[in-house]
């Protein structure tokens, strides 16, 4: 009999449940007495968009107690839009502070576009100082130099949205040192002025179309790197000795491929003297069964043979196989 009337109470405290989760009073009358005009039809509403009331409420109280003038519906579409609305808050609060123009449609489309707005107005009030890498850049006279610069920036907010950011900046500046120390005559010169490089780096409009201003660029400290030039220069003469030895071996090729040829050419003639000469003791045995050629001719053209023969080898002591060729002559044309 007692247990009847629990199931009332159960059921009002489901209903009681539901009712408070949909209608948070509680954050209703807080939102009451800090000045901000939000239903509890609104609220539920949010319940059922699956946007946290709290969340969207305090934003309101936030920004309402600095003098922002946002509606609950501008704060909801944000958050479905997938934006973080804590950080738009505090960044239009912060630009305000700061006398920085800010709207809540730009500050939204910053986040939206997936960076920091905060951060950014962050860095608009308190510029940030990015330290580029090493660069190395060769002067007119062959000495190359490592820089590494200061880069002091300042957010421009107007340009967040489709802006260059951080490397962008990094390059530019990278690229302008380069030209900067390249157009130098003498590494003297840059070392001599450091401030040249800036001077000209910072004229060249390094920010237009990124998302930061530049402020300074300070050159924080240069190296004496290598002599590029003279190492360039040996390069080429090594080249230019391998291009020198190989003509020299192919002027080498083509000599020792001429002198066989000609080696070739000269043994080939003597065998055509050779076959020459033995065809003379023919010649004159048939010159005298013929009747062309007679005794007295043959021993005349002996005396000058031997005659030639004897100037030869007083001539060249060396050769003395030309003795026996009058006895083998003879010997023939018997």
């Amino acid at each position: 009999m007692n247990e009847f009337p629990l199931i009332p109470l159960i059921v009002g405290g489901i209903i009681l449940l539901v009712f408070l989760y949909f209608f948070p009073v509680s954050l209703w009358i807080t939102a009451l007495f800090s000045g901000v005009r939000v239903s509890l039809l609104q609220l539920a509403f949010m319940r059922v968009r699956k946007v946290p009331p709290s969340l969207i409420v305090n934003s309101m109280i936030t920004s309402t107690k600095a003098g922002l003038a946002l509606t609950a519906n501008d704060l909801e579409t944000h958050y479905l839009a997938g934006g973080n609305v804590p950080s738009v808050i505090k960044a239009l609060i912060s630009a305000d502070k700061a006398n920085i123009p800010l709207t809540f449609k730009q500050a939204t489309a910053i986040d939206l576009a997936g960076r920091d707005v905060f951060a950014a107005v962050t860095t608009s009030v308190n510029p940030k100082v990015i330290n580029t890498p090493n660069v190395a850049a060769v002067a007119q006279d062959g000495i190359q130099l490592i820089a590494k610069a200061r880069v002091t920036v300042r957010a421009n907010i107007a340009q967040l949205v489709g802006g260059a950011g951080e490397e962008t900046i990094l390059a530019r500046v990278g690229e302008g040192i380069v030209t900067s120390i390249g157009s130098s005559r003498s590494h003297k010169e840059v070392l001599e002025n450091p401030d040249k490089i800036s001077k000209l780096v910072l004229s060249k409009g390094l920010d237009a179309g990124t998302a930061f201003e530049i402020l300074s660029i300070d050159i924080a400290d240069i190296d004496i790197g290598e002599n590029i030039g003279a190492k360039l220069q040996i390069d080429q003469a090594t080249a230019d000795l391998k291009v020198a030895e190989a003509k020299a071996e192919e002027r080498r090729a083509m000599a020792v491929a001429v002198e066989q040829e000609n080696r070739a050419k000269t043994q080939e003639a003597k065998a055509r003297v050779v076959d020459a000469e033995a065809e003379i003791p023919k010649a004159m045995a048939e010159a005298f069964r013929s009747g062309n050629l007679g005794i007295m001719d043959y021993y005349k053209m002996r005396n000058i043979q031997s005659d030639t023969d004897m100037r030869d080898s007083i001539a060249n002591p060396g050769n003395s196989g030309n003795s026996g060729k009058s006895s083998r002559d003879e010997t023939r044309l018997s």
